[in-house]
């Protein structure tokens, strides 16, 4: 076997061999639960198998157990991004290496980001050494207003980082939309309604085998039987119909209210619209994202149980639709009874997200304006987002049974000056290093007596 071939076969087993989670308990600690509770002093917080078994203040360390001591440290639970593109693009500008927007597809509903996230993209090292230990990462509206099929991923360093395929489904309504559709609001309303119509039928084409489109007419959809060999493939499709099979069947689940509707709207009447739309399709599981507008109708979003993703650094309008943005937007909708998770402004950079909440606790103190407390800041960048991906109790907590993502932090994390020190995953310690990283330690020595640093070898 030539040397090639043997380090590939290296490379190849050191890929498929499993990492074991370590049993560990990180004591002396300034505890974040990331419930929403404050910190505690003198917090303890025990991992054993990969899930977290015990967090709070003055508790005994097991006997077997490795203990750290975190030297009065913030220790907080793994941070969750959502609406991110992370494993989808290295750099920007190089078309190759972004499959964050698809603008000539044939394809809408249907993209699926889970085969092409690439777990060694820069874009998930940084994040993972800032923190961030699980996100909900898709593909961003562009030829058509659906985004497509979003994951929810972990940032640990296997090759597997897919939690959940097709976690959720990303519609953009509001000025984005209205430009897509054709030019106007009312062309994404009607293309999305049109589209949430085709995928009630084509769902109800595939319970019974052989029955009529008149027959199918007459009977709702949740009466109906499902023909396990036939659901979710098309049996008996009209002529008139705008969406390609597969984006129709991409949207079953969706209409079925088996798969989140992430819609993207801004003004206060675009909320509106985008929560009227339940009335007509009963089973959505709607989540509002962006809602720059939204304390204007909190009491509206909250009557409908919906959540929202909000960009908590918006404090002034940068299009027409978001006339009525305030930093105190978010403080606002909780107040009214929201459930509100904080996004970076960016998908690309959900490394913003602690400075984002670090803001709104600095908003509280400020008079006239809507902040929050330091643990419900926290907890909209763990927790909340947790939840509303449908994992919650199980991440973005240190509580019985989540799972061990656990972060050492040299300060208050919500500090721009603090940065993580150790980062578990599943209980599994990660490296930290990264692109940057390696820059910063290559260009530390500032002798100018030095040759460039290319000529080093």
């Amino acid at each position: 076997m030539n040397r090639f071939a043997t380090l590939a076969g290296l490379a190849l087993a050191a890929v498929a061999a499993p990492v074991c989670a370590q049993d560990l308990a990180i004591t002396n600690a300034t505890l974040a639960l990331g419930d929403g509770s404050e910190p505690i002093e003198d917090g303890t917080v025990v991992v054993r198998g990969g899930r977290v078994v015990a967090a709070g203040a003055g508790l005994a360390v097991p006997a077997d157990m490795q203990a750290i001591d975190a030297e009065d440290g913030w220790v907080t639970p793994g941070l969750f991004a959502t609406v991110t593109t992370l494993g989808l693009v290295d750099v920007g500008a190089v078309s190759e290496s972004n499959d964050t927007r698809a603008n000539d597809s044939p394809f809408s509903a249907a993209l699926d980001v889970a085969p092409v996230v690439n777990p060694n993209s820069q874009h998930v090292l940084i994040h993972r050494a800032a923190g961030i230990t699980r996100a909900a990462t898709t593909t961003m509206p562009s030829g058509s207003i659906f985004a497509g099929q979003g994951a929810i991923i972990d940032l640990d360093s296997d090759s597997n980082p897919i939690v959940r395929p097709r976690a959720f489904q990303m519609v953009t309504l509001g000025e984005q939309g209205g430009r897509i559709a054709g030019g106007s609001r009312a062309a994404a309303h009607a293309l999305l309604r049109n589209a949430l119509r085709e995928a009630g039928s084509y769902g109800d084409a595939a319970r019974i085998p052989g029955m009529s489109s008149q027959a199918r007419n007459t009977r709702t959809g949740d009466d109906l039987p499902v023909d396990p060999r036939l659901s979710g493939r098309e049996t008996d499709r009209a002529g008139d119909v705008l969406l390609t099979r597969f984006d129709a069947a991409a949207l079953v689940p969706v209409v079925r209210g088996e798969q989140k509707l992430y819609v993207a709207v801004d003004r206060a009447s675009d909320i509106l619209s985008a929560l009227a739309l339940t009335t007509e399709f009963p089973m959505l599981d709607m989540v509002l994202v962006g809602a720059a507008e939204g304390w204007l109708v909190a009491d509206a979003i909250a009557a409908a149980g919906v959540p929202v993703i909000a960009n908590a650094l918006g404090d002034l309008p940068e299009r027409f639709e978001q006339l009525a943005a305030t930093q105190s937007n978010v403080g606002r909708m909780m107040r009214a009874g929201v459930q509100v998770a904080i996004s970076a402004n960016s998908g690309q950079n959900p490394r913003n997200m602690p400075q984002a909440a670090g803001n709104l606790v600095a908003l509280s103190r400020m008079p006239g304006a809507s902040g929050l407390s330091w643990g419900q800041a926290f907890a909209a960048i763990s927790s909340v987002p947790a939840a509303i991906s449908g994992y919650e109790g199980e991440a973005g907590v240190l509580s019985n049974g989540a799972v061990g993502d656990v972060v050492v932090w040299t300060g208050d994390p919500l500090e721009v000056g603090s940065v993580p020190q150790r980062v578990f995953i599943g209980g599994v310690e990660q490296p930290l290093e990264n692109h940057q990283s390696r820059l910063k330690e290559r260009y530390r020595d500032l002798d100018e007596s030095d040759l460039p640093k290319a000529y080093d070898r």
